[in-house]
């Protein structure tokens, strides 16, 4: 299932299909993005934003928490000091790693590279 959005980006919602998109058009590279959202108030502040670059569009998969993982990858969130849900940033890039290393897709994280 995809929705259009603007300016050539398309959001998908499926995480299956965001995978066979990536062995369909074989990008080099995906990055990924962890967002905080202060505003939660179920302390789920960690989402998920993975981001490939195709045919000059920018298809996008986000994916939220729900209970102590995120809710589509099933990446396990991890609780701070505080109680607060988050991701692990190099957890997140191996698991995504794993993911499409069959389809030999480098994984960066969007604030480290």
């Amino acid at each position: 299932m995809t929705n259009q959005m603007n300016n050539g980006h398309i959001r998908i919602r499926d995480w299956e299909e965001y995978k066979r998109l990536v062995s369909e058009k074989k990008p080099r590279s995906i990055t990924f993005i962890i967002e905080q959202n202060g505003l939660s108030p179920n302390k789920e502040l960690s989402t998920l934003r993975i981001i490939m670059l195709h045919d000059k569009r920018y298809f996008m998969f986000f994916d939220f928490p729900k209970g102590d993982k995120l809710r589509e990858t099933g990446i396990p969130l991890h609780k701070d000091k505080n109680g607060v849900l988050n991701l692990d940033e190099d957890e997140v890039k191996a698991i995504l790693k794993k993911q499409f290393e069959k389809d030999s897709v480098e994984v960066f994280s969007f604030w480290t590279t």
